[in-house]
């Protein structure tokens, strides 16, 4: 069984003299999701956000910003579309769309650079790669524009792959249930006094968010078990927090990515006895006023392949001359 847990990403931000983005309410989102191909499946709100948990990952709306994450097969490209072609230009203050390398992208509806090519025609932008084409990478267009993102505008992204031992095999089971995974992601101490709103997907996978005040965090898990994949994001400042500690603990992944903009570097988070090597490490100062930074782990166990029996698939018939 396969499923593309890799994720697509749409943030912006809009001015204040446009209108509160939670007062276009969820019939306007749920267009734009349905764009993506995806649904609403549950609403966590509070006093500053609402979290929208989707079938393929989430969407969390503010007063002036949205940040919209999708995953297997869907167009996020198009529920971008649809935002631009709903707002005008000069009130859009930022925009960032990003892709990450899938495991299988000739299943995917376009590439990044079909992509590019749509949002180019709206909006005019810059795109770049972080990490090398034949591996591990993130790709991101954003609005070529001069933006001032306010001190504590950070986003963190921890990417995991390949989960190993005894979690990974206990998320992958049927007739799971959803306080056990909670147990097992150690949710309690990751996220105190957040609001939470889950899902548990059959046969197996799981999607999270949280949040408090302006303050959002999202874990998405596809455990399958030759394309295991763990996403978690956040606006947390992570420096003095053991989140990072306690997911790489908990699912231990053969090899994982971080991703940041203008958030801490990995040397700030990572315990001085960790096991994993830094294998690739890149930054960049994007136009829109955010420092965008890659690193590439791996853990030396992950280094050790063994050969996979692979079932011959039927070939298509040839015309004999």
């Amino acid at each position: 069984m396969f499923f593309e847990g890799s994720e697509k990403k749409i943030e912006i931000v809009t001015s204040p003299e446009w209108i509160s983005l939670r007062a276009l309410g969820r019939s306007f989102w749920a267009q734009m999701v349905a764009r993506a191909r995806a649904d609403i499946l549950a609403i966590l709100s509070n006093e500053h956000c609402d979290a929208y948990l989707l079938s393929e990952s989430s969407l969390f709306v503010w007063h002036d910003r949205f940040l919209m994450l999708t995953c297997g097969t869907t167009t996020l490209v198009d529920a971008a579309l649809y935002f631009f072609e709903q707002t005008p230009l000069e009130h859009i203050r930022c925009a960032r769309f990003q892709r990450k390398n899938e495991y299988q992208p000739h299943l995917q509806k376009t590439s990044f650079m079909d992509d590019v090519d749509r949002l180019s025609q709206r909006v005019p932008g810059c795109a770049f790669r972080l990490g090398y084409p034949d591996g591990h990478h993130n790709c991101v267009f954003h609005l070529d524009k001069p933006y001032g993102p306010a001190p504590d505008d950070t986003t963190s992204e921890l990417l995991m792959y390949h989960i190993r031992g005894e979690n990974a095999d206990s998320l992958r089971c049927e007739h799971q249930r959803i306080k056990d995974i909670r147990r097992l992601l150690k949710l309690n101490r990751l996220f105190p006094d957040f609001a939470l709103s889950d899902w548990l997907f059959t046969p197996c996978g799981y999607s999270l968010n949280a949040i408090r005040g302006n303050r959002y965090a999202t874990i998405h898990i596809t455990p399958h078990k030759n394309s295991s994949y763990v996403s978690f994001a956040t606006n947390l400042d992570l420096a003095n927090s053991p989140i990072v500690a306690i997911l790489l603990k908990q699912l231990n992944p053969g090899c994982w990515d971080l991703i940041g903009f203008n958030a801490r570097r990995p040397e700030e988070l990572l315990a001085e006895n960790t096991p994993y090597q830094c294998l690739a490490t890149g930054e960049i100062q994007l136009s829109c006023g955010y420092r965008m930074s890659f690193n590439h782990f791996q853990h030396p166990d992950h280094r050790k392949v063994t050969a996979e029996t692979l079932s011959p698939e039927k070939q298509p018939a040839v015309n004999a001359w």
